[in-house]
């Protein structure tokens, strides 16, 4: 997995995620990336299917094996190695909603929100931010994930639509700017971001 992204995020679900919701949220993020759904789509939007899909079996594959699960979660630093869930952490993210469907409002709470204080066994500490961080990869993630990674890199998201009528569901980042592993600080991340089209029924 690349560095910044669990698996949990790829999925949408937050580390102590009952197994039938990660099934869910598997099989609803793929669901928008089906065959039909993606219909006509240009090269660089198949590219990003192709590896959004990757990841998805990538977290399916880990999370829903229970020893696959438990390894990566003390791996990745989510569980102790008594066995329980660790504090919440500064990682997964709720789906379902994307502030750019609300047009400027969808701009003003997301600024709202970005500051999120973090609570661990009853003190509240903000993320620490460190030197000019290397930008994440964000090609192939559903917005929500792309703007909790880019969150945590300290990089402010400026989403642009590159589908006319879009469905009302999570779109796919496409492409990136700056390139992924650029070094910067307080930047803004530009994406290019893909929904699956209205089609009218026949």
């Amino acid at each position: 997995m690349e560095q910044g992204v669990t698996w949990y995020e790829v999925l949408g679900v937050l580390p102590g995620a009952e197994p039938h919701r990660l099934r869910r949220e598997y099989e609803a993020r793929s669901g928008l990336l089906r065959p039909e759904m993606i219909a006509g789509a240009p090269s660089n939007v198949l590219t990003a299917v192709t590896r959004a899909q990757d990841r998805l079996d990538s977290a399916w594959q880990v999370l829903s094996d229970p020893a696959a699960r438990r390894c990566y979660d003390q791996e990745a630093g989510l569980r102790r190695a008594g066995g329980g869930l660790d504090g919440p952490g500064p990682g997964p993210i709720q789906t379902g909603f994307d502030p750019d469907d609300l047009g400027p409002a969808g701009e003003m709470l997301a600024d709202v929100a970005s500051p999120v204080l973090v609570l661990f066994g009853g003190r509240v500490r903000r993320p620490q931010r460190r030197g000019p961080a290397a930008v994440p990869d964000v090609r192939g993630l559903f917005t929500g994930t792309c703007r909790e990674v880019a969150r945590r890199h300290g990089l402010e998201v400026t989403a642009v639509r590159l589908t006319e009528r879009p469905m009302p569901v999570e779109g796919l980042v496409v492409s990136q700017d700056p390139a992924p592993g650029a070094r910067c600080r307080g930047a803004r991340l530009t994406v290019q971001v893909w929904h699956p089209p209205f089609r009218n029924p026949s």
